[in-house]
């Protein structure tokens, strides 16, 4: 982290909007203690540069990050804490003071400062990897083959916290790094205006929509965010003709909740038009696709609300746990373009992803380890 550090510094302008006419304030990037942190914080709002419910959002995710990292009980949990926290702040403000502005297509920010490595270093504390698994890692070399060839492949997959993007990238880092660096993520329009979130964001390849299922929480922005997602659609059919692409999408249009009575976890259900739209695309496209499940389990790491809020800065809960990935092999669509077949497909993706979550489930919440493999579905942790 030190050395992003003085990427940081030497390049805050252009991690911002690029449009800054005040000096950036230095002061967390000079902290040198929790007290001198969390003074900052205070300070910034007393020099109004700060709004005082974004600052009460930065001290609580320092709080909640603390108390995860130190779970790890790694000797160094303090100097992670600060370090991280400390460049996590900075950033956090910078884009206060000059908002960063997303693109229907943003392609990570890599330098001067190296936002994707930031976002991993911030992230890789509150993994355990020794309760950690990937299933399938054969088929993640596969697809590294496919996207070789100039094919496109997408990853239908379930969606658990805003960690998502990290927890992949780190569970494939040692093995499968052009998958960890390259994927693109479908986004929604919270993990780019929530200024707590947006640092982690700008290191992550995104198409950006609106979900469906904040369409209309301000019913007059509804007509533009329909317009919106059309741009962002036609910016995917672009990426897509130039072939070798990588893309994540959840079709549920949101992150998995809790059952209200059982208080149990599962992926939540696809919508059949979000992965007919994506398959559409690619079958548009002009080179060769393909369509994989993809499971992902790390609620634990940062769950989201228990229910969907229309503000925007919810609270982060955070804590250090084991984490699962696993992809089985890919689907193929049906020629005929019925509502019926779209449904039968989305169902069978589906199915694919829920049974490859309960194998994860298995292993890491029921502790059976390596052992939970299954004859379609092999754990195993590649980073040993």
């Amino acid at each position: 982290m030190a050395e992003l550090v003085k990427d940081k510094e030497s390049g805050v302008a252009a991690a911002g909007g690029g449009k800054m006419d005040i000096e950036h304030s230095r002061t967390f990037l000079e902290a040198r203690s929790e007290e001198e942190l969390l003074s900052g914080i205070k300070k910034e709002v007393e020099a109004r540069r700060l709004p005082s419910n974004v600052a009460a959002g930065m001290e609580e995710f320092y709080r909640n990050y603390k108390n995860a990292v130190f779970q790890s009980e790694d000797p160094a949990a303090a100097e992670t804490v600060l370090s991280n926290m400390a460049v996590a702040l900075d950033l956090m403000l910078l884009d206060v003071e000059d908002p960063f502005v997303f693109q229907p297509y943003h392609k990570a920010l890599r330098e001067p400062f190296d936002y994707y490595m930031f976002g991993q270093n911030y992230i890789r504390p509150l993994i355990d990897f020794r309760n950690s698994y990937v299933g399938n890692l054969s088929l993640f070399y596969e697809i590294e083959e496919k996207l070789k060839q100039g094919h496109n492949v997408v990853l239908f997959s379930n969606h658990q916290t805003e960690a998502d993007p990290a927890v992949i990238a780190l569970l494939l880092e040692k093995t499968n790094p052009h998958i960890a660096e390259n994927l693109i993520y479908v986004a929604g329009d919270r993990v780019i205006t929530d200024p707590l979130c947006k640092p982690f964001s700008m290191g992550r390849n995104l198409i950006c929509v609106y979900s469906k299922k904040h369409m209309y929480d301000v019913p007059e922005l509804a007509d533009m965010k329909r317009k919106a997602n059309i741009r962002s659609l036609k910016e995917m059919a672009l990426l897509l003709r130039t072939g070798s692409k990588l893309v994540w999408i959840a079709p549920s249009g949101g992150r998995d909740r809790p059952d209200p009575v059982t208080g149990e976890w599962n992926p939540a259900p696809f919508d059949s038009s979000s992965v007919d739209n994506m398959r559409r695309l690619i079958e548009s496209s002009g080179a060769p696709g393909h369509m994989y499940p993809l499971a992902l389990l790390c609620y634990d790491i940062m769950p989201p609300p228990s229910k969907v809020e229309k503000e925007i800065g919810e609270r982060r809960i955070i804590s250090f746990h084991g984490a699962g990935l696993s992809v089985a092999p890919e689907v193929a669509a049906n020629c005929e373009k019925s509502e019926e077949v779209k449904d039968v497909y989305t169902q069978a993706l589906y199915k694919s992803v829920t049974e490859q979550y309960n194998v994860l489930k298995s292993a890491i919440h029921g502790k059976q380890g390596l052992e939970a493999s299954t004859a379609g579905i092999a754990l195993s942790q590649p980073w040993n």
